[in-house]
């Protein structure tokens, strides 16, 4: 098994300053709710990164171009997805991850479903 993320965003270092710039001048406006819950302005938040260094299933992180480019099957992101047997299943859709309003509740949603 292997959980699979999807950021609703596109990879590069341009689409990297300009989430930043977004996110710093408009913050309420971002597009990506698991951006949001994962990173704080300047990287990853510290709960994040602990609950990704000690989790027993294995976790891969995509952008949407990083993700289209290997995968034909396209959601509505972000997105968190298993991957079970070459099988992709919804773990928490865009709505799901959008009712979350910390990084914690994050993490206690995901830690029970595995």
């Amino acid at each position: 098994m292997e959980i699979i993320f999807i950021y609703n965003a596109k990879s590069g270092r341009l689409n990297t300053l300009l989430d930043f710039a977004h996110k710093i001048v408009s913050p309420s406006t971002y597009g990506c709710d698991l951006c949001k819950l994962t990173h704080a302005t300047f990287g990853e938040r510290e709960a994040w990164i602990f609950f990704t260094e000690v989790s027993d299933v294995p976790f891969t992180f995509y952008h949407i171009d990083e993700y289209e480019a290997l995968f034909t099957q396209s959601f509505s992101y972000p997105i968190v997805l298993k991957k079970e047997a070459n099988v992709l299943s919804v773990l928490l859709d865009t709505d799901a991850i959008a009712g979350f309003s910390s990084t914690e509740e994050l993490i206690r949603a995901i830690k029970e479903m595995l």
